[in-house]
């Protein structure tokens, strides 16, 4: 891997004496035994969690799209997020509902979530990012429509700020026949919503 795909240059990642920094800033010794590889193990995690930086949806669907004729909705939900806020770079968790009504090409069901995922792993907001999923599937399969919903939970709201434990936030994009359809987004609305039986 290379320093342009977000692995650490050679040599020693520079994002470690900037979270040792961090760590004396906020009153602790980065040289007591606990702390001793917290650098290390703090920009190793960054590198991950931000690791959507270096890749498109392009890249994530490889050779997942295939020709064909089905038309009726497809959809794939309660797909896990995980992403961080862009204004104090804590969690926010949940789970995206995706649906898009075929125009001659489909995608294998795993790349939709490899799409979420290259979007989430990225200082994100949650409504950019339910609008970075639709737009990419958009242009990629050119369906008649695309439906994305995301649920979540930030840690933002519940260890600071207001302290909202049970607070969840939900965004909305619609492309297509979602958008100019009723009967189609409701029914997009309806399955993302639905209790499943489990």
């Amino acid at each position: 891997m290379s320093p342009e795909n977000g692995a650490p240059p050679p040599g020693g990642d520079p994002l470690e004496p900037l979270v040792a920094s961090q760590l004396r800033l906020l009153g602790e010794d980065p040289e007591r035994e606990g702390l001793v590889r917290t650098p290390a193990r703090v920009a190793a995690s960054l590198r991950y969690l931000c690791g959507g930086y270096s890749e498109s949806a392009q890249e994530a669907l490889g050779e997942g799209v295939f020709d064909g004729s089905h038309d009726s909705m497809v959809a794939v939900r309660d797909i896990e997020v995980y992403s961080l806020c862009e204004h104090h770079m804590l969690p926010f968790f949940g789970r995206a509902h995706i649906a898009y009504i075929p125009n001659g090409r489909i995608v294998g069901l795993s790349k939709l979530p490899r799409i979420v995922e290259v979007y989430a792993r990225r200082l994100q907001v949650q409504e950019r990012l339910t609008e970075q999923i639709a737009d990419a599937i958009e242009n990629i399969l050119k369906p008649k429509g695309v439906g994305v919903v995301i649920e979540a939970a930030h840690l933002c709201m519940m260890m600071r700020g207001v302290e909202k434990q049970n607070s969840m936030t939900v965004t909305s994009a619609v492309r297509g026949q979602f958008r100019s359809d009723h009967r189609t987004r409701q029914e997009f609305l309806r399955l993302a919503h639905s209790p499943l039986d489990r």
